[in-house]
């Protein structure tokens, strides 16, 4: 289906002005490969009392992809996580870097967070 400029202004004025203003954009800051893990993640309340970080939130507190890699390599020894999720883990760090799990957690992330 085909629509013309004016018609899409008329019939969905909000949809249009989204489209043609190039400011209008959702930034990602982190990428999950493991869909079970990311909707976990997802629907976790904030409530950080008996909050458990995985891997990921380890991973955020790294400064290069040197310390992450050797995070997943300790949590891989451990058995805490499964030799084929270190692997797509590790193709992600290489591939994207570590920034690709999200933005860095700082020192004092989740009293901040545990206040919102």
């Amino acid at each position: 289906m085909e629509i013309e400029d004016h018609q899409l202004k008329k019939i969905f004025p909000n949809l249009s002005k989204e489209i043609i203003d190039s400011e209008r954009s959702i930034e990602i800051h982190s990428i999950r490969s493991d869909t079970d893990v990311a909707e976990k993640k997802a629907s976790t309340k904030r409530n950080l009392a008996n909050y458990n970080p995985d891997i990921i939130d380890f991973i955020r507190r790294c400064d290069n992809n040197l310390q992450a890699a050797e995070i997943i390599d300790y949590m891989e020894k451990r058995s805490e996580i499964t030799h084929k999720y270190a692997l797509k883990l590790r193709q992600q760090l290489q591939k994207k870097g570590v920034r690709s799990f999200g933005s860095k957690k700082e020192e004092g992330y989740y009293s901040r967070a545990d206040k919102l």
